[in-house]
């Protein structure tokens, strides 16, 4: 706070939606370019069956997953 003081600055909170339509499409298309190229990996913890929904939503909430936890319904 001394610097905003000292400087006679004005702090403003920004919500990210309100930034979203102007860079969402410049953001799709870099991000899914680094994907397609291996700069950005993603891991994803994929559960085959509905019946085994709960035990995955639990482990879930425990921290028993890594990256995104889906359940896989059909093939």
């Amino acid at each position: 706070m001394r610097e905003v003081l000292s400087k006679s600055l004005t702090p403003r909170g920004f919500i990210n939606y309100e930034f979203a339509a102007e860079h969402y499409a410049t953001f799709l298309r870099t991000v899914s370019a680094a994907i397609a190229d291996g700069r950005i990996r993603y891991r994803e913890d994929i559960t085959d069956g509905l019946e085994n929904a709960p035990a995955t939503f639990i482990g879930m909430l425990e921290g028993c997953n890594f990256g995104k936890a889906l359940v896989r319904v059909a093939r």
